[in-house]
């Protein structure tokens, strides 16, 4: 789907901010709008609102929601036999119609290399994290013997916690049959998304997992395998690049990081968070682009959506 002659001056217009769809009251995150619909059924607007250092940026990156929204489809659709996906309809590509959850509020992250926070723990001459011992000997993104999982407690202020799974068991946070089901299912869901990654050339370095109950069903929900929540390297060099010690090519949000550390910026006490230049804004959505390609093996098609919340209005009129 694409209305869109390339103008950047348009593009960046019509950025989607904030949504307000008549008579409903969203709950509103950094980056997604979620709507209860009705009693089963949430309308979920992926915004172009995007965030680093647990701070959202004062100006959007244009069709940053919609390559979101449409590269979680895409991996969504990827893991479907493994696991009952929250996916209803992808009715516009900002928006995704999904079954209500109640969440389990751990983040299951899952990690195939010694990398970001996983080095940080092990930089620091710790060797356990979450409960998995880590081995001796490790570089900097390092690939484990077999992947780890190191889950996280959702917290509603602040940053999540690292918490291993005989704590989640022993506090009582998720029964152990259960969690015997999602940790089964997170290490095939990862495998898989290797696998994917695998075929264009990318390596899956290490993603996050949320999931809900339906009905009495493990259902995977939020998003799956996009670069918020994942981070990948390319496989081109890779070997090349460790042996000589220099750091890996990634494919996340790390280039947003990069440009607000040299702008002085790491959401620190005192600091000042700058304006993204409208230059460096068409910038992050090249990289978004390229990305949703690298990933997809589609060119992304872009959609200007002039009227976000009438066009809200109709979709969700046929679920309330």
């Amino acid at each position: 789907m694409s209305n869109l002659s390339f103008n950047k001056e348009e593009a960046l217009q019509y950025c989607i901010t904030e949504t307000n769809a008549k008579g409903l009251n969203p709950y509103k995150g950094k980056v997604r709008e979620v709507y209860q619909l009705n009693k089963e059924t949430l309308g979920l607007v992926v915004t172009d609102r995007i965030s680093a250092f647990d701070f959202i940026m004062k100006r959007p990156i244009p069709f940053k929601g919609q390559i979101l929204n449409q590269l979680a489809a895409f991996s969504f659709e990827k893991v479907k036999d493994l696991v009952a996906t929250h996916i209803i309809d992808i009715p516009h590509p900002n928006v995704t119609i999904a079954k209500a959850c109640d969440p389990i509020p751990i983040e299951v992250v899952m990690r195939a290399h010694v990398t970001g926070h996983a080095w940080r723990v092990y930089r620091s001459g710790e060797r356990m994290l979450c409960g998995v011992l880590m081995p001796e000997g490790l570089k900097e993104h390092d690939p484990f013997p077999e992947p780890i999982l190191t889950p996280a407690t959702k917290a509603t202020e602040g940053h999540d916690e690292d918490i291993s799974e005989a704590e989640i068991i022993e506090r009582g946070i998720v029964d152990e049959a259960l969690w015997s089901q999602v940790r089964d299912v997170a290490f095939k869901l990862f495998e898989r998304g290797q696998l994917v990654a695998k075929e264009q050339n990318l390596i899956l370095v290490d993603t996050k997992y949320e999931f809900g109950m339906n009905n009495g069903e493990l259902t995977l929900i939020d998003e799956v395998h996009t670069t918020d929540s994942s981070r990948y390297f390319y496989a081109d060099g890779y070997e090349e690049r460790q042996a000589k010690g220099i750091g890996q090519k990634q494919l996340s949000k790390e280039f947003l990081r990069e440009w607000l550390i040299s702008n002085d910026f790491q959401g620190l006490e005192g600091q000042v968070l700058p304006d993204l230049p409208d230059s460096f804004r068409f910038e992050v959505f090249e990289r978004y682009a390229e990305l949703f390609k690298l990933l997809t093996g589609k060119a992304f098609e872009p959609y200007i959506e002039r009227d976000i919340d009438r066009k809200l209005d109709q979709i969700f009129a046929q679920y309330i």
